[in-house]
């Protein structure tokens, strides 16, 4: 499916800025910069070594129309394994436009989204997880995003598959060589060997397919509702929490009739807060459907926080914030919950042992944090609890983390066969029933790194990509 046309797009984002960079690949991408292209020291470019920069201006039929710093890059050589151009030209959007254009009659053809990084698989320079791998490095806005991607980008996880397929694949050798033999009753794969070797591949695996859960949750944010009755300051913790005016704050109550969700960092962590309505019995037609979406979100969300006005708590008040919890329980057993309580500086004296004995954990544990969201006192200790919450230490230790979604499912396939060639070895399957397992978790690991793939896959993933990548 790989195109022979010479390509052209804009490599860096579209809008005027002080440079842009128009990205050129493919058979004739020198020969079409030569047309257009006058270095300053008048040698010409075809005749230049590879991964040097000129400078010189794009002109054509006298008209100048920027002076360009040229970066040429040879084949095999180049990110696309073709020969590549690069013009960076001042950052008018009028400039790159005439550019452009100007290629395009001298030959090159618009690139479709992620043409560029698509000719870098087919040609070998990229297999198709690190090529996915590209688009996540670019949508990476935080620390822990940045590193998974840039494993993935320098072949870790690749390297991991293949090194489990290539062992396979010598022992789906040796068993179809025995078929060969069948009539003579020899085994030329050692049995003992294999089983370990099929063990270590489970154990792989499973490691990966569970770093999906916190690969997943790294790579797309992690969900944080924040939930209790109107008016306790949701809106104001917000905005403390992220350090400006994002959600309006009122004194009337029920102000947030419908969800308010931004990001924030924290410690290399992308947290994604959603402010909800309030939970309350209303009969407010507009707030029941906020009420309505409060729940909905809670189901999205990874951790819950419960906040509590403490200037208004009282022994009576505090069983009914119990109830709060046990509606969150009941409906999402599993989700962490934090208790917050929020105006700290005006809860009363003689109440603060009667919160912390009542409001605790099944473990007994106090999972109450006291804040003023107003003061921005307390924020630091919510965040370290909402970082106790995150497991990081793959990351850290620089282990394979998985983020894809089809990667996630291959992963799972191929367990699955490999599961079912261990059973065939425990129960004496046929070594040629056997051997159609083995193929077909060869076929899985395949799919990962692009060795097995089609067309219809091709197009759905570089879709995603942004055009001139």
């Amino acid at each position: 499916m790989i195109s022979q046309e010479t390509i052209v797009a804009l490599a860096s984002p579209s809008g005027a800025g002080a440079i842009a960079v128009i990205r050129i690949s493919g058979k004739d991408a020198i020969t079409i910069a030569e047309q257009v292209f006058q270095s300053v020291s008048g040698k010409a470019i075809s005749k230049q070594k590879t991964h040097t920069i000129h400078l010189g201006h794009i002109v054509d039929e006298g008209k100048v129309y920027d002076q360009v710093l040229l970066s040429l890059f040879k084949n095999p050589n180049s990110y696309t394994g073709e020969d590549v151009i690069e013009i960076s030209c001042h950052g008018s959007t009028y400039i790159q436009q005439q550019i452009i254009q100007l290629l395009l009659r001298k030959g090159c053809k618009m690139a479709q989204a992620g043409e560029f990084t698509l000719r870098a698989f087919l040609n070998g320079k990229l297999d198709l997880s690190q090529a996915e791998a590209v688009a996540d490095l670019i949508s990476s806005d935080n620390e822990a995003s940045h590193q998974i991607a840039m494993q993935q980008m320098r072949g870790g996880f690749s390297n991991e598959i293949a090194k489990l397929r290539e062992e396979l694949l010598n022992f789906a050798s040796l068993i179809e060589l025995e078929l060969d033999f069948a009539e003579e009753d020899v085994e030329f794969a050692d049995r003992t060997q294999f089983k370990e070797l099929l063990s270590r591949i489970e154990f792989v695996l499973k490691r990966l397919i569970d770093s999906f859960a916190v690969g997943n949750v790294i790579k797309n944010g992690i969900p944080v509702a924040i939930v209790g009755e109107p008016n306790v300051g949701k809106s104001t913790l917000l905005n403390a929490l992220l350090n400006e005016e994002r959600a309006i704050v009122s004194d009337i109550a029920g102000t947030t009739r419908d969800t308010i969700e931004d990001e924030l960092v924290i410690e290399g962590i992308g947290f994604r807060f959603i402010d909800t309505a309030g939970i309350r019995e209303t009969k407010d037609v507009v707030e029941s459907i906020g009420i309505k979406k409060t729940f909905e979100k809670i189901e999205q969300a990874q951790v819950v926080l419960l906040l509590v006005d403490g200037s208004r708590l009282s022994v009576e008040s505090l069983a009914g914030v119990k109830i709060e919890i046990e509606k969150i329980r009941n409906q999402f057993p599993l989700k962490p919950i934090v208790i917050i309580i929020n105006k700290k500086d005006l809860i009363a004296p003689e109440m603060l042992s009667t919160i912390n004995q009542q409001l605790t954990t099944d473990n007994g544990q106090p999972t109450t944090i006291y804040i003023s969201a107003k003061n921005k006192e307390g924020i630091d200790d919510l965040k370290n609890q909402l970082m106790s919450f995150v497991n990081t230490g793959a990351l850290r230790n620089n282990e394979t983390i998985v983020t894809n979604t089809r990667h996630y499912d291959s992963l799972l396939k191929a367990l699955e066969e490999i599961q079912k060639v261990r059973f065939g070895m425990e129960t004496n399957l046929s070594s040629d029933l056997m051997a159609i397992d083995i193929k077909q978790a060869l076929y899985y690991f395949g799919e990962i790194t692009g060795e097995v793939t089609n067309d219809e896959l091709l197009g759905n993933i570089f879709a995603n990509f942004c055009i001139g990548k």
